[in-house]
């Protein structure tokens, strides 16, 4: 999510659903690729949050945006969104390279949040209609690639059900921002294929 929390589709079947509505704490690890062969190196952020169950359609787009696979099943009716609002965190960065996180350091500028989310159909609608190639060379192969979402920290984009998240070199703050790294990612795609 823009504000940093994290969406998941949950069926109140499964047994972790069942825990979560018994006690709401919880805790998500998030891992990396190992940078070499001992698996210490594995660079991991475990985020620490209370879950909560959320009616909210435009989250429930947005999850839908980065999982389209889950609409064969977002619409069952033991399906929910539910959000983890992060209350802290744990992020190793390899062997003996561990820190602790407060919420401050895993939530993005609110401000900054907002303002990318007021402008973010706009960017969508503009790089969608008017740059496909663009997304395409970003995305680093052909296709009808499309904008699925923006953030201050990067955004997505889809062929089908394939997703790939793009991360900006640094956060955002508004649309030209947003502009400045499309330009400069497209550039960059298109000279190191050029190579």
């Amino acid at each position: 999510m823009p504000d940093g929390s994290l969406l998941l589709l949950l069926s109140r079947l499964s047994e972790h659903t069942r825990h979560l509505i018994a006690d709401p704490r919880c805790a998500v690890m998030v891992s990396g690729v190992a940078q070499t062969a001992n698996p210490q190196t594995t660079p991991r952020v475990t985020i620490t949050g209370v879950a909560e169950p959320v009616d909210d359609p435009p989250l429930k787009a947005r999850y839908l945006a980065v999982h389209p696979y889950a609409s064969l099943y977002a619409d069952f009716g033991d399906f929910a969104t539910w959000r983890i609002r992060p209350a802290a965190g744990n992020l190793v960065g390899g062997f003996a390279r561990a820190f602790r996180l407060k919420a401050s350091d895993l939530a993005p500028d609110g401000d900054l949040v907002a303002a990318i989310l007021a402008a973010e159909a706009g960017i969508l609608s503009h790089c969608n209609r008017d740059h496909p190639a663009a997304l395409a060379a970003i995305a680093g192969e052909a296709g009808d690639w499309r904008m699925v979402t923006a953030d201050v920290d990067g955004f997505d984009l889809a062929l089908g059900e394939r997703v790939l998240r793009t991360a900006w070199l640094e956060p955002v703050k508004d649309a030209e921002d947003v502009r400045r790294e499309l330009v400069r990612m497209t550039k960059k795609s298109r000279d190191d294929n050029s190579r």
